[in-house]
Order: C-alpha cells, then sequence, then structure tokens
C-alpha cells in the first residue's frame, strides 16, 4: 500500500496543492497572542485577526492577507521550523519535527469536518481583533485543547474530546 503524500515527501517537496491540504481548518495560527514579559511564555487568547472567519475557521480574504494584514506570516517550509509560536497541533509543525498527523486531520480522516468535531479548532469560539479594545486582550486569555503544557500529544496520540 501507498504511503500518504506527507509520510514520503518533506516540506520543500510538497507541491502547492499538497502544501494547501495539510492545514487543518483549526484555526489556531490566526490567534492572538501574548507574550509574558518575565517568563517569556507565549499566552493564546481567544481574539483572532481581523480577516479570520469564525464560521468557515479560515481566512476571509487568504490571497490578500498578507497586503491587508502585514505582520501577517506566511508559512513556508523554511519558517514553519522556525516559529515557536505554531501549535503544537498544527500539520506543518507536526510534519516538520518528523511526527504523524493526528486521527482528526482531515487528510487521515477523510472528513473536513473532524478538526472541529475533534473539538480541536476554534470555531465560533472566537472573537475578531475589530471588536475588542487590545486592553481587554490580556483578560481573553484562554487555553485550547491540544496547546497546554498538560496535554498529551505524544506520538500523535491526542485523544479525540467529541
Amino acid at each position: 500500500m501507498t504511503q500518504p503524500f506527507w509520510k514520503m515527501k518533506t516540506l520543500s517537496q510538497l507541491s502547492k496543492p499538497e502544501w494547501e491540504s495539510l492545514c487543518d481548518g483549526c484555526g489556531k495560527c490566526c490567534l492572538i497572542q501574548l507574550e509574558d514579559e518575565d517568563s517569556g511564555m507565549r499566552l493564546h487568547t481567544d481574539v483572532t485577526c481581523r480577516l479570520f472567519n469564525a464560521d468557515t475557521c479560515r481566512c476571509g480574504d487568504y490571497t490578500n492577507r498578507k497586503i491587508r494584514v502585514p505582520d501577517c506570516v506566511i508559512l513556508d517550509p523554511v519558517n514553519v521550523t522556525q516559529l515557536d509560536w505554531m501549535p503544537r497541533t498544527c500539520a506543518y509543525r507536526l510534519i516538520a519535527e518528523g511526527k504523524d498527523l493526528y486521527d482528526w486531520h482531515p487528510l487521515v480522516s477523510g472528513d473536513p469536518m473532524s478538526v472541529h468535531n475533534a473539538g480541536m479548532s476554534i470555531r465560533n469560539q472566537v472573537v475578531s481583533e475589530d471588536d475588542v479594545t487590545e486592553a481587554e486582550w490580556e483578560d481573553r486569555i484562554v487555553e485550547w485543547p491540544g496547546e497546554g503544557d498538560d496535554d498529551e500529544l505524544e506520538d500523535g496520540d491526542l485523544e479525540d474530546e467529541a
């Protein structure tokens, strides 16, 4: 039986459609994160980029995102290995670290809704940065499934929460 493309290729070997299909649609990379000045620890919020669509869990203007949000980071095979703020459950990060995808990833499950059904996305649980002030961000710190220190993430065995 043939192995799936993400097990046979490095990130730099992927075609554009393969690269794009690795995104599970969790939306966690579109969250505003804060950094604790004393510890350097990153803290997740429930505040998203202004372009994020909470219903679809996708960018509302993916093609023009860098133009409309200049500090938007466009992932590539090089920078994905350097971005320590990427979600721990992110397929790009997992593949770069030599790990497998989780069972709830749409490429594994065959179901584009599996990431949402497993409770691993931020769909309809967030607020846009346009709807809160920056002063409120600290009050909106949350821990997302799969991203906390206590979550068991070894060998892609994170249990579904659905």
